[in-house]
């Protein structure tokens, strides 16, 4: 098998065809329609288009030009415009996927785990009331501490530190019985 193949088989075990489906019928609630029958997934995001529309329905006006057909390098464009919003949006640089994870279908599963960014960020969005995707991210849940209860605390901590006055390990001879042979 040529290297081409085996990475090619890897990046499509790492796939989670539920959350494939999971991503798909998030796109279609927000968008309002199906993906075409007997068109794959990433086929249907292939071109960018989709993505783009997706994008300015969380946040209008998020991509301005949308090429609906035309050369290569004008599709490649709506995912790249894609991207661009996606990070002013929110949605951490590391969890965008690569244009040509999705246009030349060469990581599938880090295309969805974006859609998955950017559900995480809509979560996170006060003004999008429209359809979620995953679990709520938590909050952050900071504690303020007196000096009274942070003292407190360290006689708990001390005890739970294993604090055992008089314990000794002497006289176990640690490691004593092992020896090392050399060959001759």
């Amino acid at each position: 098998m040529s290297l081409q193949r085996q990475v090619a088989a890897k990046m499509a075990s790492k796939r989670d065809p539920v959350q494939d489906k999971e991503a798909q019928e998030w796109i279609e609630a927000i968008l309002g329609w199906k993906f075409p029958a007997g068109q794959s997934y990433e086929d249907t995001l292939k071109d960018g288009v989709v993505c783009c529309k997706l994008i300015n329905k969380i946040k209008p006006g998020s991509v301005a030009k949308i090429n609906e057909g035309g050369a290569t390098f004008k599709l490649m464009e709506n995912v790249q415009n894609f991207q661009k919003a996606l990070k002013a949006y929110g949605v951490p640089d590391i969890d965008v996927f690569q244009t040509v994870d999705l246009f030349e279908k060469k990581d599938i599963a880090g295309v969805t785990n974006t859609f998955f960014a950017l559900g995480r960020a809509v979560w996170k969005d006060p003004k999008w009331n429209g359809p979620k995707l995953g679990p709520k991210p938590a909050d952050a849940n900071e504690r303020e501490f007196t000096e009274e209860q942070l003292k407190a605390g360290e006689t708990i901590v001390g005890l739970q530190a294993g604090q055992n006055k008089g314990a000794t390990q002497a006289g176990q001879n640690i490691g004593a019985g092992r020896k090392i042979l050399l060959g001759k």
